[in-house]
């Protein structure tokens, strides 16, 4: 699988709440070729900003040769993207990253998405085949929720408790009484932690996709490390490259 960067075009932008953004892209070399979970590094226009900000890849048309990436404004960069219209030149380098693997058919997986952590699980959410349950953490406002609906059951936390489970991901897992395989989940930190806990005391397999701050997107900078069990064969010391190695692992690779 080869990376590409170009310039594209944008298809369309909305605004899904607040601060969240859908924007679809039109670039069949990079569409053509993506996996879920994995993520494009997006270029900004201002010469001074010269690293990209990765952002996954919340699902895929590959037929129409487009990709649609759903985005938190969290600085100037992504505040630049977002107003970005159809028609405009945008600048990505992609695929990158390992994505999530394949499930067998016959094992049922919990699909888990935590805030900014939910768009990627929904190109994973059309493409397994196995039985799924998704299960989505808000701290409040809902995005994205209706559309997991055609490809499985979906319980929603929140932690305010404005929608379905009051509390986190794993406390609407244990109220609903779910049970499952396997575990595939993005989100932040602490709520990775919790999963990967939950999966050891379950004796389930689980594969977490890391949200961390990214630079250079290829795992040269070494910016974006995280704590693992085995020796990086590029830094030779007890790291993984996010960008590089992950960002998928294996819950028991990555110490949280």
């Amino acid at each position: 699988m080869s990376q590409v960067k170009q310039i594209a075009k944008v298809v369309s932008q909305e605004r899904l709440m607040t601060d969240v953004y859908s924007m679809w892209i039109d670039t069949a070399e990079i569409a053509t070729q993506v996996k879920p979970g994995q993520f494009i590094s997006v270029y900004t226009k201002d010469g001074a900003k010269l690293l990209p900000r990765p952002i996954s890849i919340c699902e895929v048309d590959k037929e129409a040769g487009t990709l649609r990436i759903v985005y938190r404004v969290v600085g100037a960069g992504t505040e630049e993207f977002a107003g970005y219209a159809a028609g405009y030149d945008i600048s990505i380098m992609g695929p990158l990253g390992n994505g999530f693997p394949e499930i067998a058919p016959e094992k049922r997986a919990f699909l888990i998405g935590g805030g900014i952590g939910i768009p990627p699980m929904l190109e994973l959410a059309k493409q397994l085949t196995c039985n799924k349950q998704m299960i989505l953490g808000y701290r409040d406002q809902l995005f994205l929720n209706h559309e997991f609906e055609p490809y499985g059951d979906v319980f929603i936390a929140t932690e305010d408790g404005s929608a379905g489970t009051k509390g986190n991901v794993l406390d609407a897992i244990r109220e609903q009484g779910l049970k499952a395989d396997v575990i595939l989940a993005c989100g932040p930190t602490p709520m990775l932690r919790a999963i990967k806990a939950y999966a050891m005391e379950q004796g389930m397999e689980c594969y977490l996709s890391l949200e961390e701050r990214m630079a250079c997107g290829v795992g040269a900078c070494l910016a974006c490390i995280c704590q693992s069990k085995d020796v990086d064969s590029h830094s030779h010391v007890h790291n993984k490259r996010i960008c590089k190695d992950g960002p998928v692992f294996r819950a028991e690779e990555v110490e949280l």
